[in-house]
This record gives C-alpha cells, sequence and structure tokens, in this order.
C-alpha cells in the first residue's frame, strides 16, 4: 500500500511524524510533499522526513489564498502523475493535496482540530472520504461543511499522542544561554505575517512590552523570517535564529503563552502551565481546556506578573499513536488491514524533539 502524506505548515511536521513511523514500521510505502513555509521544511530535516518541497506560502490575503492552492495543487498533481499510484493522501488541514488526491482519483483523510477554519474545511471536508478530529468537537459543527458520515473521533488531544514518546533533553537551555535560576516564560507569536510593531493582537504586543521589562526570561519563538528580525531589532528577547528542540524548551519553561493553539496545546500535554492570547473564535478543543482549567486566558499583561522559578505542574498524559491508524486510514481500511494489524516495535525517542 502506498501513502502521500503533505506538510503545509511547522505543526503537521510534528503531529504526523509518528504517523509517518508507524507506517513505515508495518511495511506501507510512504511518501512526504512539504510546503515552503515558516519552519516546515527545517523541522523535516530535524526530524529525519524525507520529503519533496512543492510550493510556497503566497500570502494572507484571500486572493493570494486562492492563487496558491490553485498552483500548488497543479504542481502536486504533476508531482503525482510521475509517481507509483497512491492508495491514500493524508494531510492535516492542506487544501492542496486534498484537491489534488480529488484530481487524481485518489482516496483522501483530512485531519485537524480547529472548527473554524471556514473555507479550508468547506473544501476539505467535502472533498475528503474520512474527516479525523478530536471528540472535544461537536458533530454538528461540521456537518455544515460536508462531513456527515465521514467523521472519525479520538479522544484527547493530538498533541498528546505526538508527544507520547518523547522526553525532555535540557541541552536546549544551554544553546540559548538560559539562566535556570530565573523563571522561564516561552511566548509564540500569532499566526499570521505582520511585523512586531503592525501584530493585530493588541494584547500580545502588550505581552511583550510587559515581558521585556520584567524579571523573567523570555524566549519568544517567530513563526516567520520578518518576526524574527524585528523581534531582534526590538531587544529585550531571547530569540533564536534556527529551529530548535521547542518542545523540551517548553517542558522545562515556568510558562507558555501563545496566541496560536499548538503550542499552548503541548505545554497542557507536557503539564507545563499556559495562558492564551487568542482573540479569534474559540474551538473546542480550547473551550474544554478553558473550562477545565489546563488552559488560562490571558487578560492582561499584569497576568505575567505572578510567573515565578518552579510553578507547580499538571499532570503529563500521553496517548499511543497506534490508536489513530485505523481513522487515518479508514477510507483504505481493506487494503491496510494488514499494517493495522501489525505489532509496533518498541517505542523510541526522536532523534531531535
Amino acid at each position: 500500500m502506498r501513502v502521500w502524506i503533505d506538510l503545509t505548515n511547522s505543526p503537521h511536521v510534528l503531529a504526523l511524524r509518528p504517523v509517518i513511523e508507524l507506517l513505515r514500521a508495518r511495511g506501507v510505502e510512504v511518501e512526504v510533499t512539504a510546503r515552503d513555509y515558516a519552519q516546515t521544511l527545517e523541522l523535516c530535516a530535524r526530524h529525519g522526513i524525507a520529503n519533496t518541497p512543492i510550493g510556497r506560502h503566497r500570502g494572507g490575503r484571500l486572493a493570494a489564498k486562492a492563487g496558491g492552492l490553485v498552483s500548488r495543487s497543479a504542481a502536486l498533481v504533476r508531482w503525482a502523475r510521475g509517481r507509483p499510484r497512491f492508495d491514500l493522501a493524508l494531510g492535516h488541514g492542506s487544501n492542496d493535496v486534498t484537491v489534488a488526491a480529488a484530481l487524481l482519483r485518489v482516496r483522501a483523510t483530512t485531519t485537524f482540530d480547529y472548527e473554524w477554519a471556514t473555507v479550508q474545511h468547506t473544501v476539505n471536508c467535502r472533498l475528503a472520504r474520512a474527516v479525523v478530529v478530536p471528540d472535544a468537537i461537536p458533530p454538528e459543527r461540521l456537518y455544515r461543511y460536508g462531513a456527515r458520515g465521514k467523521l472519525h473521533r479520538y479522544p484527547g488531544l493530538k498533541e498528546e499522542y505526538y508527544l507520547a514518546d518523547f522526553e525532555p533533553d535540557p541541552a536546549v537551555l544551554d544553546e540559548l544561554g538560559v539562566d535556570r535560576s530565573r523563571p522561564l516564560v516561552v511566548v509564540r507569536t500569532p499566526p499570521d505575517v505582520s511585523l512586531y510593531h503592525r501584530f493585530p493582537n493588541a494584547l500580545f504586543a502588550s505581552v511583550l512590552d510587559r515581558l521585556r521589562q520584567g524579571d523573567a526570561q523570555a524566549v519568544v519563538l517567530p513563526r516567520t523570517a520578518a518576526q524574527r528580525s524585528e523581534l531582534q531589532r526590538a531587544g529585550g528577547f531571547v530569540v533564536p535564529d534556527r529551529v530548535l528542540d521547542a518542545q523540551s524548551l517548553v517542558a522545562f519553561a515556568d510558562l507558555v503563552v501563545s496566541a496560536g493553539g499548538t503550542m499552548n496545546r503541548e505545554a497542557v500535554a507536557l503539564g507545563t502551565p499556559a495562558w492564551t492570547t487568542f482573540e479569534g473564535r474559540v474551538g473546542a478543543v480550547d473551550e474544554l481546556l478553558l473550562a477545565k482549567g489546563r488552559l488560562r486566558r490571558l487578560t492582561s499583561p499584569a497576568d505575567l506578573d505572578g510567573v515565578r522559578a518552579g510553578a507547580e505542574r499538571l499532570p503529563r498524559v500521553r496517548r499511543d499513536p497506534a490508536d489513530l491508524l485505523p481513522l487515518l486510514l479508514a477510507p483504505v481500511r481493506d487494503q491496510a488491514r494488514g499494517a493495522l494489524q501489525a505489532e509496533d516495535p518498541p517505542p523510541r525517542r526522536p532523534v531531535d524533539a
């Protein structure tokens, strides 16, 4: 059996790494394509995921996104036609691979954990044969996208699955020159391409100002080169100039603050206190985490004043990523029977997490 996996953003590399490893361990041929955006290609290299780079991010405007979808989907079709036929295409919210698979008449699975990306899900849920989501998302929220009859739901957070074999490495603290006696705050910038002084998230900008003036060490992880340059010019933060072991950094942090979702949920899975500055429509996964107190909403920069080294942590949660395979392979269940019944090798820690 042949499976095609497409990676379009940095978190997708982390989420699908164990899936790629498990499939290959069970004798499935897996080929990976990747988009040149954020740290996607760097993370593929760091995790040893061989891939074919195809396309790049075209910008945040709707017209640019539409143009990018058309051009990259066409490029994926051309690439796939030069390969032996695939049985299944899989992406984490990748419109490109779902459209390309439909044009090639290849069955597809889409997976995601935030339900309010309306345009993305309208395309993916209608074209894919299986829609794999956390069970925290009420099914009726997805029916309008065309997901009725296609839903395959899993318990918990996707981060609890892909971090199951992860053990933090303190080397990242030495790499960044972190003083372990001082509070450590890890910050992830918003998922946009604006520069520091023009972040549309006003709360996030004020959080950065507060951290610059406070006693805690702030490591800020930008999403784009433009964000990195602006933050470095602003000063007052540790801003890595390359991809690093971010999950270990999160594990050793006293607090994580993110305007996006993945890093906050990684913190939750690893037991690190996490605060969100997200100003968009909150998804069901974060609604549940907020209700249970596993995630907190940061409403004022003053909320950061109480951070201290050695803060109390939550219990860590691990889930077996092999449990996701029957859901992801649902469109080709008969062909995948051997892979689904195979025993997995002993779990191992990734070469670099």
